[in-house]
């Protein structure tokens, strides 16, 4: 088992940084200090590595969802708590990361979101109904802000991996932008821009 923790790990640090097609076995059993016979032993191939390193990112990301789900608090609270540990498991996480990107590269596979996703609508919705949110926010369209959160968020992170570490951290940043979103930014009342055609380019609206 600890033999399997440590190629996991160096797997997700692989996947991470070189994607799925950029990682071979010979490269993880370098990084995890191992000769290639003791890797194909545990996981005869790179599918199989993949395969792991995905499960424990899940894994990990549902921990943190039961654990977040113990605590009192109201459904729109929640929402927001739970992106930022999401983003906290970005920042330090590389199974988080990997299975991120495994799952964008891999197809046919689980995508990360999908551990996560239903919760924040069930919660959602919850906050809808309890009237947590105007009546024009709908569920749909908040669980897709979320998405657009948290993708930004890892968006951020892959700038700044290995740059100058005074960079601000995705959980902070996420922060003030949810603040942002609870209070809105316009201070002329909602400017909603007009719908376009399907061959309509936004800059055609204009």
């Amino acid at each position: 088992m600890r033999t399997r923790k440590v190629l996991v790990r160096a797997a997700s640090e692989e996947f991470d940084l070189y994607g799925y097609d950029g990682t071979s076995l010979s490269r993880i059993s370098s990084v995890a200090g191992m000769s290639i016979g003791a890797v194909t032993f545990h996981f005869p191939t790179k599918v199989h590595l993949a395969d792991a390193v995905q499960k424990e990112g899940r894994s990990v990301t549902l921990t943190a969802l039961e654990r977040l789900s113990a605590e009192p608090m109201t459904p729109l609270r929640m929402v927001i708590d739970l992106t930022l540990e999401l983003t906290r498991l970005m920042e330090q996480e590389p199974s988080v990361r990997a299975t991120i990107r495994l799952g964008r590269e891999r197809p046919g596979t689980e995508a990360w979101s999908d551990a996560w996703l239903p919760t924040v609508r069930g919660l959602l919705d919850r906050a809808y109904e309890s009237g947590q949110l105007r009546t024009d926010a709908l569920p749909a369209d908040v669980t897709t802000l979320v998405e657009h959160l948290t993708s930004g968020a890892e968006a951020y992170l892959r700038r700044r991996m290995g740059s100058d570490p005074a960079f601000e951290s995705a959980v902070a940043q996420l922060k003030r932008v949810w603040h942002l979103a609870l209070v809105g930014v316009s201070a002329e009342g909602p400017a909603v821009p007009r719908q376009t055609g399907p061959s309509e380019s936004p800059a055609q609206a204009d």
